[in-house]
């Protein structure tokens, strides 16, 4: 007899009492998603389904012990490269925060080595106990004003629509080129919609007619909101609300209110990028519902905001709900406040219990060399990194916001000798430089940069959103050249220098992204880097690494930097740092 068929009559028998269940969950409060309730009862699995909620017999019984029965997580939208650790490795680490299923955009291993990235992603989360659904970067390179490792067109991306686990077309960022129609844009958004419907936006900074266009292009999520107004014109015209807390961008305090019973169901969570120290430390989607019940959310409702509203978004039709025809993919928590996990189960399988992962997993995807060899920058000079000021002594300066993505431009009196800027640590204006890694061009973009607060050396990274070549600021020209050398030798990673010196680094040889290491490792690295902040003189409240890795990013205004110079998002062009 046909496997299939086999199942399912199993499961109908079972279902129906003929046969015992295959595990059957006792003395439980089951919240129920659908209509925000508790109710108790025995809940049944077999073939890793829910299969009843009544009185039932089972193979195996777990005894709930008055626990609750909750749907497990989703994140709905997340770069998993963010984390410094592969698919594998980053099941390990959220797993026991609840959370099973993850769409996630591989843009950032694209930019750096496009289609062979994306199929080491894949690969790697091939059979583990987390379900990774991807959708595919929409903007690689992500924009004209700077220059990626690898560009993926329409065509490049065909393919990838075969896989079970692609869903769709990932956050489409040009908006000049949606705007305008872009035959290149448009090529995706018919491909993408001839296989899914599902297609994320990424509408940061835009006005209320941006929504339109999106809304018209078929693009139906948007996860960039900061304040309840602009939230409620993407309700208002149709989008799911993606509700971010990451790392860097924390939105969901602000954000949160817009929430009530009649729009509930188009909102949901996210954590877009966070570092592998903070989803140890915090959760992840455990961690937003924590703060939306903090809020005066009710803790059914973010509940189902983080299971059902996901499930729905993405059209992952049996998850998200303990119900039969649902995966039994769920978790037992002790309260409803601190979201305190006990257990949590797979496919009706224990995969995590008080905190740590018990579930089983393949070997790592060995990646190829090509993808171990991404850093090839030329040797460089003092004169290679040299900012020209005009004799106003004026400069358009970065300063960062600190837990956010944006930054404000400024114009201020900087230090000038010979003609050039010399940074400022009284003035707190530093360095900052952007070199282009991946093809070895020689591009170098500079800039200068408040806001970080250092009093001694320099910091570097490959990790520079979303084209990835080498971001570093410092305060002097010294430190600058040797940590840059330093990524260049390690083939990628995040250093921290004082005179000439390696004060803690991180090696990310994959892609110059992510660790071949074990998390525990790589989270050990990470506390080594943060305590050696503070021998830099630094003393702020925010992740001085990932904000720099995102003063590279110029889709988000207002000031970025890029390998091709100093960026004006407003404006669209690239400007003077000179006044």
């Amino acid at each position: 007899m046909d496997t299939n068929k086999e199942a399912l009559k199993q499961r109908i028998a079972a279902a129906n009492k003929d046969i015992p269940a295959d595990l059957v969950i006792k003395n439980g409060k089951i919240i129920d998603v659908f209509n925000l309730e508790i109710i108790e009862a025995d809940v049944a699995i077999s073939d890793g389904m829910f299969i009843g909620i009544g009185n039932y017999d089972g193979k195996r019984v777990v005894d709930a012990e008055g626990r609750y029965i909750s749907p497990s997580f989703i994140d709905a939208h997340v770069h998993i490269e963010s984390s410094m650790i592969p698919p594998s490795e980053f099941a390990k680490v959220v797993v026991p925060h609840g959370v099973t299923a993850v769409i996630t955009d591989p843009h950032e291993i694209g930019n750096v080595s496009g289609e062979e990235g994306i199929e080491f992603m894949l690969k790697d989360s091939d059979d583990i106990p987390l379900d990774v659904f991807t959708m595919l970067p929409s903007s690689v390179p992500a924009t004209p004003f700077e220059n990626a490792g690898a560009t993926l067109s329409s065509n490049d991306l065909k393919p990838f629509y075969a896989h079970e686990r692609v869903l769709g077309l990932a956050e489409v960022m040009d908006y000049p080129s949606l705007r305008k129609g872009d035959d290149s844009i448009v090529a995706k958004l018919l491909a993408t919609t001839s296989h899914s419907i599902h297609i994320d936006g990424h509408l940061a900074g835009l006005d209320t007619n941006a929504i339109n266009v999106y809304k018209a292009s078929g693009i139906r999520t948007d996860h960039e909101c900061t304040t309840v107004p602009e939230a409620l014109e993407r309700l208002r015209r149709g989008m799911y609300l993606l509700i971010r807390q990451g790392s860097v961008a924390k939105d969901l305090p602000s954000l949160i209110g817009v929430v009530n019973g009649r729009n509930a169901r188009r909102c949901l969570f996210c954590t877009d990028d966070k570092h592998l120290d903070d989803l140890i430390e915090e959760g992840s989607i455990d961690h937003n519902i924590r703060l939306a019940i903090k809020e005066g959310i009710d803790p059914l409702l973010a509940i189902s905001m983080a299971s059902l509203n996901a499930a729905e978004c993405y059209g992952l039709h049996t998850k998200g709900a303990i119900a039969p025809g649902y995966d039994a993919d769920f978790l037992l928590m002790d309260d409803l406040e601190s979201l305190s996990i006990s257990q949590v189960f797979k496919d009706g399988k224990k995969v995590a219990e008080h905190g740590q992962f018990v579930g089983e997993l393949k070997g790592r995807t060995e990646p190829n060399p090509t993808l171990t060899s991404t850093v090839q920058v030329p040797s460089l000079q003092k004169e290679n990194i040299q900012i020209l000021i005009g004799g106003s002594k004026k400069a358009h300066i970065i300063e960062i916001i600190p837990n956010q993505l944006r930054t404000t431009k400024r114009m201020e009196r900087v230090k000038v000798e010979n003609g050039y800027f010399v940074p400022s640590i009284q003035e707190d204006q530093l360095k900052m430089a952007v070199v282009e890694r991946h093809k070895g061009t020689g591009n170098i973009g500079l800039g200068i940069v408040s806001g970080f607060g250092l009093k001694e050396g320099a910091i570097a990274t490959t990790v520079a959103h979303d084209s990835h070549n080498i971001v570093v600021t410092g305060t002097n020209d010294e430190d600058i050249l040797y940590a840059i050398d330093e990524l260049h030798q390690m083939n990628g990673g995040l250093v921290m220098v004082r005179d000439g010196n390696v004060l803690a680094s991180l090696s990310l040889t994959i892609a110059g992204l992510m660790s071949d290491k074990g998390f525990e490792e790589v989270a050990s690295d990470l506390h080594k880097l943060k305590k050696a902040f503070v021998e830099l003189g630094f003393s702020g409240d925010f992740n001085p690494f990932l904000t720099l890795s995102f003063l590279t990013l110029p889709v988000i205004p207002q000031l970025k930097l890029t390998d091709l110079g100093l960026f004006d998002v407003e404006n669209g062009r690239h400007i003077e740092v000179g006044v």
